[in-house]
């Protein structure tokens, strides 16, 4: 399990155009976190979501602040997740779960076949993404990622491409994995029933990339959206999203 510590971490990019002022995508984040955890990051778009896995994934430097990913004294292991699955399209499904192994011979090949049979595809292993639907190529992508072993597990808005049947069929897969393998998790989404359903903490986001709320949630796993106390909590955060926007509603639409 890895330990995640961020301090007063702040990220701006540069004007968009010429005379233009900088864009501040987060403003003075501090958070920690550790353990066998699912965090979600939840916000309206904008708000910095995307941009703080980019950092705590090296992708994006940050503009200020501290930002440690460990697993005990050494650097984590990380697995991401993107919003699509992006196999090789030339790779069978086994050759895009190897291609990201460190390791080769019986001990990979087992390890993807594993992860594999957890999201239902373990028939896929020689076929093809083109032959495969939108919803099985993110599984593939999610069992891909869980397969490398990781210390943390990057997700960024996983399902947010796919139909609302499809991706309620994929968080049922996803918390099949995660009770399996107890991975620290740092998922990202605007979705709050995604975030009541998956969640031990959710981290709200506020316009301007600053921490608005942190909320426990003490629900047990496996949830179901349709559970009445995944709907009466998805009901009091989006109350406090109200709060967030006090002159309407109008802010909480891509929230649901």
């Amino acid at each position: 399990m890895a330990r995640v510590d961020i301090q007063n971490l702040k990220k701006v990019f540069p004007a968009p155009q010429k005379g233009g002022d900088p864009v501040v995508a987060i403003e003075d984040i501090s958070l920690e976190v550790d353990g066998n955890v699912f965090v979600s990051v939840v916000g309206p778009s904008g708000c910095g979501k995307s941009t703080l896995l980019n950092i705590l994934s090296g992708v994006e430097t940050p503009s200020g602040g501290t930002v440690s990913v460990k697993e005990g004294d050494r650097p984590a292991r990380l697995g991401y997740v993107f919003q699509d699955a992006r196999l090789l399209p030339w790779r069978t499904v086994m050759d895009n779960m190897l291609y990201v192994r460190d390791d080769d011979g019986k001990t990979a090949q087992s390890s993807a076949e594993r992860y594999l049979e957890m999201v239902g595809l373990n028939h896929t292993g020689e076929m093809f993404p083109g032959q495969l639907s939108g919803g099985m190529q993110q599984r593939v992508g999610i069992a891909r990622a869980f397969s490398v072993e990781p210390d943390l597990l990057l997700m960024d808005e996983p399902f947010s491409h796919l139909d609302a049947i499809t991706a309620r069929s994929l968080r049922d897969h996803l918390q099949v994995l995660w009770t399996a393998t107890r991975k620290t998790v740092l998922f990202v989404t605007h979705d709050v029933v995604e975030a009541v359903q998956l969640s031990d903490r959710i981290i709200v986001l506020a316009p301007g990339g600053r921490i608005f709320d942190d909320i426990a949630i003490g629900l047990e796993h496996p949830r179901r959206a349709a559970d009445p106390k995944v709907a009466t909590l998805q009901a009091e955060i989006l109350g406090r999203f109200e709060e967030m926007h006090p002159s309407g509603t109008a802010n909480l639409e891509n929230l649901v």
